[in-house]
């Protein structure tokens, strides 16, 4: 069983993650997630258990526990959630220019050009 363990202090260390879970023979692996670039703890933990026994144990002993005056939270890892890209409804795109005003023929060039001005730029958006 996968386990999350938040809350932890940024003053956390990979050993001291595994320390926790050193009474647990079951563990296949506890690690402290860290930033990619800056190499600093990122405040929480995962670790892997083989027995859901000795899993359920864990939590039930970690969970709310004070540590560096943080209450822990220990719980079963939820699998991660796709990241989706885009923004939401819609995609995040931008509405169509619908004419752009660059033909200085046109009054009113349409789209985010409210004005049609002859110079063939946007003009104001707002």
């Amino acid at each position: 069983m996968r386990l999350y363990i938040g809350n932890l202090s940024y003053n956390t260390t990979d050993e001291q993650v595994k320390e926790m879970f050193a009474e647990y023979p079951s563990t296949v692996s506890a690690q402290l997630a860290t930033d990619r670039y800056t190499n600093q703890s990122r405040g929480f933990a995962f670790a892997e258990l083989s027995n859901d026994e000795e899993a359920n144990a864990a939590i039930m002993k970690l969970n709310d526990l004070s540590v560096d005056n943080r209450k822990l939270v220990v719980n079963e890892a939820r699998p991660q959630e796709k990241k989706s890209f885009g923004g939401g409804n819609g995609g995040g795109s931008r509405p169509p220019y619908n004419g752009g005003g660059n033909d200085r023929n046109r009054s009113n060039g349409g789209g985010y050009n409210r004005g049609g001005n002859d110079r063939g730029d946007r003009g104001s958006r707002y």
